[in-house]
């Protein structure tokens, strides 16, 4: 008995700090996704995500990030040439991709704009960027 009740302990601390861990992986990719974001993606999509106008679409509130998101992280790094709909809205302004961002920076600003502007999607692994990334057309 005394054996089951310490290993169930050793397993609830080894949780917590997998918790912990994966908290603070959030926090560090979200913080660095925010500078990352404005340094190569606010000039176009604001600051607040809202978009410029008619020319580029808003991140904040938009039913094309819920609803494509492999293409969102394949825009990021190869950018398009062509329509978009983005809440109704067709938007053809040409969006160049940043080659340059490494697989992690392209998690750090995933786990930004998914979590930010009343999106929730939680950790945006450079696991599943990379497996993205490798299957973009």
């Amino acid at each position: 008995m005394r054996i089951s009740y310490l290993l169930l302990l050793a397993f609830i601390a080894l949780l917590s700090c997998e918790q912990a861990q994966n908290k603070n992986k959030f926090t560090n990719y979200y913080n660095q996704g925010k500078q990352l974001y404005t340094k190569h993606c606010s000039n176009c999509h604001q600051p607040n995500g809202t978009g410029l106008g008619r020319v580029y679409p808003p991140l904040h509130q938009s039913d094309y990030m819920n609803t494509n998101f492999e293409s969102v992280i394949c825009l990021m790094k190869n950018g398009i040439d062509g329509k978009l709909m983005v809440n109704g809205k067709e938007y053809n302004q040409p969006m160049p991709g940043i080659p340059a961002l490494t697989d992690l920076e392209i998690a750090e600003i995933a786990t930004y704009i998914y979590n930010t502007w009343e999106h929730q999607r939680g950790l945006v692994d450079v696991s599943e960027v990379s497996r993205v990334l490798r299957n973009c057309p």
